[in-house]
């Protein structure tokens, strides 16, 4: 048996229990959760915004833990290995897959989401087709830090660096400060980009400064969200990121853009919107503006993060600002409904 918080009903409280055990498959591992991001990605599962996610699901995307048992197959993992686990699990085998967006995979299973593949919300869980999917924690980083790079971090690092090219003397605007807007303000910053971040949470704007923002936007204090990002950048950003997924968001993103620039979609809708923002189509035409969705990173891509940490240009640890027990997660879910969260939080006692 393990401990588990399972979704018994939406947006009621995760049932803490004892669960089957997990075994590995012939290519997979069982990993001992040492830690495991709180996501708001898991709050919409959680409120029923995604009813692919049943009722009976243990949630948790964002672990990194200790290797407890290894299918035969298995080579390049053993018991006892510190690893991490991107939150799309892949197939190996699709043309995704092997044109090196396994994070797109055709066959691919969602951590904590897909039924058939329960998350990290437990003190442990398994994972197919381990060597293609797993990641070997480099010498000296924690799990704390690997699960505060979780799907926040690496989603926001393949944004800006692969997806929408981010550039050193760029300006990059960031419209919320949750967990994934402050991964991207201080990648922004980690890539030598200037970088304005807005929200409505002073505290938030304060840890943005904390970690690299050049410049802040109080949302509430002035009437024009763009046009204080436009005199900010002389004339716009050439990156904007929408890190929160409401319409308002979406839109101020956009019209923060100078021409040419490039919206980045890395938040999730709520109830309201449906998955439907209406955009401005005849401004970005004529501004010839770009919008480029994102979704996880590869697992392939993570040396390149790994590489930016050994060498403290980026420190995912500072955005951890609090660790909590399992039993703390339905609170901390909770708390996202009138985000009141800062930061990253962790859970660490299984």
């Amino acid at each position: 048996m393990r401990r588990a918080a399972v979704l018994t009903g939406y947006e009621e409280p995760l049932d803490v229990r004892e669960v089957e055990a997990v075994e590995p498959d012939p290519d997979g591992v069982v990993v001992e959760t040492a830690a495991c991001g709180i996501c708001r990605s898991d709050w919409h599962a959680w409120k029923g915004h995604w009813p692919s996610v049943p009722t009976g699901q243990v949630l948790g995307h964002e672990p990194a833990g200790t290797v407890t048992a290894v299918g035969e197959d298995v080579e390049r993992f053993s018991v006892g290995d510190e690893v991490g686990v991107p939150f799309n699990v892949a197939c190996g085998r699709c043309e995704y897959c092997w044109s090196g967006d396994s994070h797109l995979c055709a066959d691919g299973l969602s951590l904590g989401f897909t039924p058939e593949l329960p998350g990290a919300f437990a003190t442990e869980f398994a994972v197919p087709r381990a060597e293609f999917n797993v990641v070997r924690l480099p010498e000296g980083m924690t799990a704390v830090e690997m699960a505060g790079l979780g799907c926040r971090f690496a989603t926001a690092f393949h944004g800006l660096a692969h997806k929408a090219d981010l550039a050193a003397g760029d300006w990059l605007a960031v419209h919320g400060c949750g967990g994934i807007g402050l991964s991207a303000v201080t990648i922004g910053a980690a890539l030598g980009a200037g970088v304005v971040a807005v929200d409505l949470d002073g505290e938030a704007l304060a840890l943005a400064e904390r970690v690299g923002a050049t410049a802040t936007v109080d949302a509430g204090a002035v009437a024009d969200v763009p046009g204080e990002v436009a005199d900010i950048t002389d004339g716009g950003a050439d990156v904007s990121v929408d890190a929160l997924g409401i319409a308002e968001t979406c839109r101020n993103s956009l019209e923060s853009l100078d021409k040419t620039g490039r919206h980045l979609q890395v938040g999730m809708t709520t109830d309201e919107e449906g998955g439907e923002v209406a955009l401005p189509v005849d401004e970005m035409l004529s501004a010839e503006l770009e919008f480029v969705g994102v979704k996880g990173m590869p697992p392939s891509r993570y040396p390149e993060l790994f590489r930016m940490i050994a060498a403290d240009r980026l420190r995912p640890a500072d955005l951890v600002t609090d660790t909590v027990g399992l039993a703390d997660v339905s609170d901390r879910l909770t708390s996202m409904d009138d985000y009141d969260t800062v930061g990253l939080e962790v859970v660490t006692d299984f």
